[in-house]
């Protein structure tokens, strides 16, 4: 796992320079990357969301694509068209941001549901389908996608199958006072994220990727898991549990965790440290309950038994 580990932390460093204080939400985000999953950033505005999107995308060499949420957004804009070529007397396909490595999907929920169903099929399936044609999307692919919780007018909340497609939802935060003052200290005529350069390509992500199925899962941690999604299933204050989507989605981010601390096998403590932005988003709290899922995943973590040892 030493080279998994390598390259996480080089990414890391680099998208530090750009993005101060909030060590952990970067780690996250290329875990997701390496898992070949998507991200929803869910917080205020003017915290860094769209920042950290772009210096991930800074810090791999791979293609860019942003699109700006908006509500006159058609699904064209999105996933592209075909035009009338004059001169060959054909239709040339132009493809729209989505046939991107890295998407930044900014400000998501001011779409309108038929605009970001657009992206159903692409985070699903990694494919688009166009005009009764499919075209693959190269890997890496990872959609950042970004909303503002505080805001409902004019905005178009997502749906639970769309939400299930998210790997993890996250939230930044604002910075600590020392992490806000480097801000204050670095910024000048240029934005840091501006600043910083590749320092990994398209090659080492997919070498991430490969490399996750060599980290070790018991049999004891996938007990533990399973009744970590049972009990997300029976819980009285939830009407929508954990999806088996869902369950393989924490297995592949617990393997990541563990090779970017260069271990070769998945632990208890990785499960529980990614539950609270892998979980809550694929809960639906229970109608008139009053208990966040937040609380009621930390709940079923305290009460789940951890296995003593792996097998």
């Amino acid at each position: 796992m030493t080279g998994f580990a390598e390259h996480f932390e080089r990414i890391h460093n680099n998208i530090e320079l750009a993005v101060k204080g909030k060590s952990e939400v970067v780690g996250l985000l290329i875990l997701a990357l390496a898992c070949g999953g998507h991200v929803l950033i869910e917080d205020v505005p003017g915290v860094g969301k769209t920042t950290l999107g772009k210096a991930l995308a800074r810090s791999v060499d791979v293609s860019f694509g942003r699109i700006q949420f908006t509500p006159d957004l058609l699904p064209v804009d999105i996933t592209g068209t075909s035009v009338f070529n004059r001169t060959d007397a054909t239709f040339e396909f132009r493809p729209g941001p989505i046939f991107s490595n890295i998407v930044l999907a900014d400000e998501i929920n001011r779409a309108s549901p038929k605009a970001q169903s657009a992206l159903l099929e692409a985070m699903g399936e990694q494919q688009v389908t166009l005009e009764g044609v499919t075209r693959p999307l190269q890997a890496p692919f990872t959609v950042i996608a970004t909303q503002n919780p505080l805001e409902y007018e004019g905005t178009y909340p997502l749906p639970e199958s769309q939400l299930d497609r998210f790997l993890m939802r996250l939230q930044v935060g604002y910075p600590d006072r020392a992490a806000e003052d480097s801000i204050l200290a670095d910024r000048g005529s240029q934005e840091p994220v501006e600043q910083i350069g590749p320092v990994a390509d398209a090659a080492v992500v997919n070498a991430m990727s490969a490399q996750l199925e060599q980290v070790h899962v018991s049999a004891a941690l996938r007990s533990y898991l399973l009744d970590v999604a049972a009990a997300t299933r029976r819980h009285r204050g939830l009407s929508l549990g954990l999806s088996p989507r869902g369950v393989l989605a924490v297995l592949k981010t617990a393997r990541a965790r563990a090779a970017s601390l260069g271990r070769p096998y998945v632990a208890p403590d990785d499960i529980k440290a990614l539950a609270p932005s892998l979980l809550t988003h694929r809960l639906l709290p229970a109608r008139g309950g009053a208990t966040r899922t937040d609380d009621i995943v930390a709940e079923i973590l305290d009460s789940v038994p951890v296995p003593r040892r792996n097998d």
